[in-house]
């Protein structure tokens, strides 16, 4: 066997056990999880968007921001966490505006620091969190599983051939509609009668799973690089592993919010509110 496939295959065991083991226990161990996840990733952006080497000044206020916001994850403070982000956003915001620095500064703020808000917020510490965050895994390693493989028995259009030539449309429905049935057989398996909302949010979420996807890719394409990073051996980075995941996770997110303002009660378990339970 290649030395490069047993890599893969070696850390791609660790790191699932290592998630799945955060996402059982939940707590403080899947919070440090996702503060982790979203300080890596804004390593990778700001190395990838160059941010590192030539905004250093604005760089590192980033990386306080983000430290901030990793802490407030941790600390399981959802509302103090989005308070952070949106600071250190007007801040990025304003070193665009007074220092001329990058637009890629203020989006890496958000694409790291709300994939540990949102990843922490899912899970949570109940068992509904524990539910949807497994849901959510379901719908996003179905999409991209499955749509990698209908995609090369059917082939057809592309997608975005000037983005990522490799995906097709039929590839993109057909994991569409696995993620479906997926998230579906999760849902009925921890919330019986939220099936019909539950295809609805899994039909969603693959397609932000997706987008997620295309987004890195051309993010990659954009600034010519081929990994993200080399921090997961045989695998690139962080941000090649999760990136259909981060955008699900803000749609769950926001879904959840949504559906709770829509039912006028406050928002005890995102996972709860997400399932209308």
């Amino acid at each position: 066997m290649p030395r490069e496939l047993q890599l893969r295959i070696i850390s791609g065991l660790i790191l699932a056990v290592i998630v799945l083991a955060a996402t059982w226990f939940g707590g403080i161990a899947f919070s440090i999880l996702s503060a982790v996840i979203g300080l890596l990733i804004y390593y990778e952006w700001s190395t990838i968007t160059r941010l590192a080497s030539e905004q250093p000044l604005a760089n590192t206020v980033g990386w306080i921001g983000q430290a901030a916001i990793a802490v407030a994850v941790v600390s399981g403070t959802v509302a103090y966490s989005i308070i952070l982000l949106a600071l250190f956003l007007a801040i990025a915001i304003g070193f665009v505006a007074i220092r001329g620095v990058s637009r890629w500064f203020p989006a890496g703020i958000v694409y790291a620091g709300l994939t540990g808000i949102a990843l922490s917020a899912i899970r949570g510490g109940d068992t509904s969190g524990l539910h949807a965050m497994l849901f959510v895994f379901a719908v996003v390693w179905a999409t991209d599983i499955l749509a990698y493989f209908i995609g090369r028995a059917i082939g057809g259009p592309k997608l975005a051939p000037r983005i990522s030539p490799g995906k097709t449309w039929s590839g993109a429905i057909g994991g569409a509609v696995c993620a479906v049935i997926a998230g579906s057989l999760v849902a009925y398996a921890a919330f019986p009668d939220s099936i019909a909302r539950a295809a609805l949010v899994a039909f969603v979420l693959s397609v932000c799973s997706q987008s997620g996807d295309l987004f890195e890719s051309f993010i990659k394409r954009r600034f010519g690089v081929k990994d993200s990073s080399h921090l997961i051996p045989g695998h690139g980075g962080v941000m090649d592993r999760v990136d259909g995941l981060i955008f699900a996770c803000f749609a769950a997110f926001l879904l959840a919010g949504v559906f709770s303002l829509i039912k006028g009660g406050e928002m005890t378990s995102l996972g709860a509110a997400l399932f209308g339970i």
